[in-house]
């Protein structure tokens, strides 16, 4: 394959070069964190780590192991630029998003460092595209520090079942609260939209939840526009974990199976909204059970007034 062998002009070395037989496996993980336009792409001897902030309030991570690639280097620790995502993006599908059966984009990255473009060289049909796509110096980024010491609760869930809440729910709120607990209602998704209050719970025995580990009671609200960007991921997921720490700091991690079998992942990490008051949520009246496709589930509306 023309991709196989060292790019044209190589006679500094790269400090990062990588090859995929489909450019696919990356472009779609790509867009399930391209909620802005730029991104910082971070790469060590373990893979390729791209992350993308919107106003200090969520960041989003892919990670795309170094055992995902047919070919991975690294020359130094890490190596770090930043990259316009949504060029990066139409780069990596210029030959199309779809390709017929039994063909497939070819992909070899080389970056040399500080200041030089990120290369691309892509090949479908015996026909290679060279894309240079200028990289910029990255910006300082938010560390949320989630270590598994500080994770105060944490919930493993089959993806089906996020899904579900976010179909289900008003979007019409604002916020949704995220309620996690060793007792009732252990875990609690809540919208206050147009038509009042809708609370989707999952027991802790439910057969969509895998792992539930939780050590107190927290209620949290985080802004549903701050959450939206995450359901790329979780539409290509197959299970999501639930985080959330001492100080209410949420992360969804979703675990993403490519079409080879091969897993990688997408974290979300979202701070807590402090500015909703509680006279903006309350609604009172009687609550109505509307749905229950799965006994160990239930959703309430509660009418305001």
């Amino acid at each position: 394959m023309p991709l196989s062998a060292q790019p044209p002009g190589s006679a500094e070395p790269y400090l990062l070069t990588a090859s995929l037989d489909n450019a696919r496996h990356l472009s779609s993980l790509l867009r399930a964190v391209h909620f802005q336009d730029h991104a910082t792409c971070f790469a060590t001897v373990n893979g390729l780590r791209v992350t993308v902030e919107d106003a200090k309030c969520v960041q989003a991570n892919a990670f795309i192991q170094a055992e995902i690639f047919q070919e991975f280097a690294v020359q130094e620790q890490t190596v770090t630029f930043r990259i316009n995502l949504s060029v990066l993006l139409d780069c990596l599908t210029i030959f199309g998003t779809s390709s017929l059966p039994g063909t497939s984009t070819a992909l070899r990255m080389c970056y040399r460092g500080y200041g030089y473009p990120l290369m691309l060289f892509l090949e479908e049909g015996g026909v290679v595209t060279v894309c240079k796509i200028n990289t910029q110096e990255p910006e300082d980024l938010l560390d949320f520090d989630f270590c598994s010491t500080k994770v105060v609760n944490k919930i493993i869930l089959q993806s089906e079942g996020l899904r579900k809440a976010f179909a289900e729910l008003d979007m019409t709120s604002e916020v949704m609260q995220i309620t996690m607990s060793p007792d009732k209602p252990y875990f609690r998704l809540s919208t206050f939209g147009n038509a009042g209050s809708a609370h989707l719970d999952y027991s802790k025995d439910s057969d969509l939840i895998e792992a539930f580990h939780c050590n107190q009671t927290q209620t949290n609200r985080y802004k549903i526009s701050l959450l939206k960007p995450s359901t790329k991921a979780l539409a290509l997921s197959c299970k999501v974990s639930i985080r959330t720490d001492a100080q209410g700091f949420l992360s969804l991690q979703y675990m993403i199976r490519n079409e080879d079998g091969q897993i990688c992942f997408v974290e979300y990490y979202c701070c807590p909204d402090e500015n909703i008051t509680e006279e903006m949520l309350r609604s009172s009246c009687v609550s109505l059970v509307f749905t229950c496709r799965d006994p160990t589930t239930a959703i309430w509306i509660c009418e305001d007034g």
